[in-house]
Parts: C-alpha cells; sequence; structure tokens
C-alpha cells in the first residue's frame, strides 16, 4: 500500500556515463519519449545495464484478490505492531519496496527543469512539482510491495532520462530503506532514507514516511529538504480500498532560505478536499512569492497571490469563477510545454493566469490488469538476457519469489517468500548466536549536512560493480 513497508514479518565502471547528455536537449523532448542512448550498429537501442527497450506490460495479468479478504488477517492483529504480521502474497504486488521508491524518479524531467532555471523562485516551483509528483504513482495502488529483505539491492541505470540510481535495505527492525541518485551529466544529487512507522486503526491503515529527502542542484549550488506526507488506506474491512496523502510537506532551500510549505488535505466530510494541494512559496522574510494548487493524482499549477486571494474572495461570494474549469485551450495557452504532457480530463478548478507545474502521465491501457502500475512502474522489474552478469546478486530483479508473482506463478511466488524470510530468520540468528553485527554495503549510518538530522549515506563504490563480498540472501 503506498510508499510503506512492514507488513511482512522477517518470522562496469564508476565514472559517470561519457554520453553526451545535455539538460536543454532534455527540456525539447517529451520527458517520457526522449530517447538518448547509444546506438549499437546504427540500429538497436542499447544502455550500460544492457536494455535495449523498455516493456510496455507484464508477463501475466494481476491475481483477482475477490475471493480473499484483508480483515480476516487483520482481525487477529488488532493491538500488534504490524511490522510482525505476515500478509498472504495475494495482497502483493511484483515489486519490492526498493524499486516502489524508484518510482521517484518518473518525473526527473522537473529535477532537469530545475537545474536549467536561472530564477531560485523557478527553480522552487520544479522542485515543489517533483515532490507531489513523487507520491503520485501510488494513486489507485493498492497493493503491497514486497518488504525488502535485510540487504537487498536495487539499481536502475536510465540513460535515455540521464540518472542513474542505487538503494539498499539497511535495516530490517525497523525496517528502513536509503537510496542515492545522480545525473549522468553530474548535474544533481538526489537522495535519502525512508522508514515508515505504520498505523492499524481498524477500518484503516495509516504510514508515517519518516526521514529526510534529500535533492541537490550541483550547478547552483543548492540543497533542498522534505519529508513526504502521511499516507493512508482506507476500507481494509469491506468495501473498495483507496488511498490518501494528507499533512504538510515543508521544502527548504538551505542556500537561499525560500521554503514551500505543502497543505496535502485530507478528504473531509463528503469527499470535497480528496487527493487536494494547496501550498505557497515564501522568501526568508516569510514574504509569499507564489501560491500553488492542484491535485497530486492530476496537476499542479502556480499563481501570484493577490491574482489567488481575489479569486478565492470572488468564490466565497459565489462567483462565476466557481464553474471555471481548465480546458485544452487555455492549459496551452497558459503553458507552452503543454504539448509535452499527456491529456488527462482534470476536475481542478483553473485560476486564470495561472502556470501548469506538472501533471500526472497517463496510464498504459491494460494499467488495471497490471496492479495499476504506471508505464514507467511496469519496467522496473524486466530482467534481460545479460543482466544478471552485471547486477549485484542482492538485487530486486533476482528475487525469485517476486519474479514469479510477476509471472503468474503465484503458488511458487507463496513458497519462496516463505522460504527467503526462514532464511533471513535463521541468519540473524546465527549471527546473534556469534554476536556479529550486521554491516551494510553501500550506505552508512551519519548526519544530514543540511538538516543536521541522522541519516543514511551513500558509501559509494557500487557502480565499481565489486560484488564479491555481497550477501547471499536469496
Amino acid at each position: 500500500y503506498g510508499f510503506y513497508t512492514g507488513f511482512d514479518s522477517d518470522n562496469s565502471s564508476g565514472d559517470f556515463s561519457e554520453a553526451n547528455h545535455k539538460v536543454a536537449e532534455m527540456l525539447d523532448l517529451d520527458p517520457h519519449q526522449s530517447n538518448r542512448t547509444a546506438k549499437h550498429n546504427g540500429e538497436t537501442e542499447i544502455q550500460e545495464n544492457g536494455i535495449k527497450r523498455h516493456r510496455t506490460s507484464l508477463p501475466a495479468p494481476m491475481f483477482s484478490r475477490s475471493d480473499f479478504s484483508v480483515w480476516s488477517i487483520l482481525k487477529k492483529c488488532i493491538g500488534l505492531e504490524l511490522s510482525k504480521i505476515t500478509m498472504p502474497i495475494v495482497f502483493n504486488e511484483p515489486l519490492s519496496f526498493l524499486q516502489r521508491i524508484t518510482e521517484y524518479m518518473e518525473h526527473i524531467y522537473l529535477i532537469n527543469k530545475a537545474c536549467s532555471h536561472a530564477d531560485p523562485l523557478e527553480r522552487m516551483q520544479a522542485v515543489a512539482a517533483f515532490a507531489v509528483s513523487a507520491v503520485a504513482s501510488q494513486w489507485e495502488r493498492t497493493g503491497k510491495p514486497f518488504n525488502p529483505l535485510l540487504g537487498e539491492t536495487y539499481e536502475l541505470t536510465r540513460e535515455d532520462l540521464g540518472f542513474r540510481f542505487i538503494s539498499e535495505q539497511v535495516s530490517h527492525h525497523p525496517p528502513i530503506s536509503a537510496f542515492y541518485s545522480e545525473g549522468l551529466n553530474k548535474d544533481f544529487i538526489f537522495h535519502g532514507s525512508i522508514y515508515p512507522k505504520l498505523k492499524f486503526w481498524g477500518k484503516s491503515i495509516e504510514a508515517e514516511p519518516r526521514g529526510t529527502i534529500t535533492l541537490e542542484l550541483l550547478k547552483h549550488n543548492e540543497a533542498y529538504t522534505w519529508t513526504n506526507p502521511t499516507c493512508c488506506v482506507h476500507n481494509v474491512i469491506i468495501g473498495k480500498l483507496w488511498l490518501e496523502q494528507y499533512g504538510t510537506v515543508e521544502i527548504v532551500n538551505h542556500s537561499t532560505g525560500d521554503k514551500c510549505v505543502l497543505n496535502f488535505k485530507p478528504c473531509g466530510l463528503f469527499g470535497k478536499e480528496l487527493h487536494r494541494v494547496e501550498g505557497h512559496i515564501q522568501d526568508k522574510n516569510r514574504k509569499k512569492l507564489c501560491m500553488i494548487y492542484g491535485k497530486w493524482t492530476e496537476c499542479l499549477w502556480c499563481t501570484d497571490p493577490t491574482t489567488y486571494e481575489t479569486y478565492k474572495k470572488n468564490e466565497k461570494r459565489g462567483g462565476e469563477q466557481k464553474k471555471l474549469k481548465p480546458s485544452e485551450d487555455v492549459i496551452k495557452s497558459e503553458n507552452d510545454e503543454a504539448d509535452d504532457m499527456p491529456e488527462v480530463q482534470e476536475t481542478v478548478q483553473f485560476i486564470p493566469g495561472s502556470k501548469l507545474l506538472w501533471r500526472i502521465n497517463c496510464r498504459p491501457p491494460n494499467s488495471s490488469q497490471m496492479y495499476n502500475f504506471t508505464s514507467f512502474a511496469v519496467s522496473l522489474n524486466e530482467l534481460e538476457k545479460g543482466m544478471e552478469a552485471i547486477l549485484a546478486p542482492t538485487d530486486c530483479r533476482l528475487r525469485p519469489d517476486i519474479r514469479n508473482m510477476e509471472n503468474g506463478n503465484m503458488d511458487v511466488a507463496s513458497k519462496e517468500k516463505e522460504r527467503l524470510e526462514e532464511k533471513q530468520r535463521a541468519a540473524r540468528k546465527e549471527r546473534a548466536k556469534d554476536e556479529v553485527e550486521w554491516q551494510t554495503r553501500w550506505f552508512h549510518q551519519g548526519t544530514n549536512p543540511y538538516t543536521g538530522t541522522s541519516d543514511w549515506l551513500y558509501s559509494g563504490g557500487y557502480f565499481d560493480r565489486n560484488f564479491s563480498d555481497c550477501p547471499d540472501i536469496y
């Protein structure tokens, strides 16, 4: 369910790519159609991790959950710590939580846009849009990602999108996932750690995503930090599962003192506020520079504070603006990048003069049969011939339970999941017996240089591909 884990008990070269990545090229191309991979023999597109082109569907359709009840499991667990509950595999989706975190990068064009802007306000607007887009893939994703095993890793190199990404499960109890990503043309670093605190309220499950997220724009010598909103899954007892995000997200620019405050609104009575995001960007003197509004499931707009306040006053008086909805003509006239955005039927009330910051990607036509995955998510677990030779042996793509579930072999997947959990338990007992502490491989515990809080920092070296001392977890 969303960006959290915890229901499963545990009962080539290191140099940057030589490819000529130019920010200007990325901005001129559709961010999801851009293709800057190297060409082999003038025909086939190939990139560092061996993928020629990314798949557009899963090997097998989603397994029906209609004959299973979450409540039949959870009713025995009220009052228990949720990380001790083992859920049947039917409630999973065939991705590890580490792969789920990687979905932050689906809208990487917003980072590229932030890097390209000379104006710090426009950079903050792009970063705010990126922070909202990071939770957008959770919309209607009610399957639970697999809980990563201790020491599990996931790498993703996308030369077509200009980044590479590495994550590691650095702790099992509590579950903590650390990640690090960098631009292939050395324009940004994106890193953080996530350790969700889960609460079961009887009818709903709430995940408070603790951990700091940091984005560094190297060209501008800027660092931004924030924490994700709270995620809640409703109707776990009966009815259709649905998900909401709520809480305040504060994005701080540690170089300028600017701050973006985003309020993810709870649903409210009759669902009036469902999915809504409202906020503002302020300077170090708390002067509001612009207002931001939209829905995390649809789009995000910004406008100046005076226009926003005037509109809101008229709306309260029952003015005509209340009936306004954005049309394609309005969107195109207000933002010349609309052609790069997919067409989405929006329900956000458009304020004349607003600028479009981001719009959600259309999902594949068969998305409902593929766990409501986005096109980006569909590609995350693909394992092309030859990839095993360069991947770390701890990579999620090599997990037999996830692989079998993806292929539709549910019984085998369930047995493999139990085997892996038992192997993990046995390894932990062996370490306890020998009084040996677990050693993380690619990350170390330290202090976030911008917030001063505890954080997991990338130790470096993963892309040197020396995997000789990786643990045997599968």
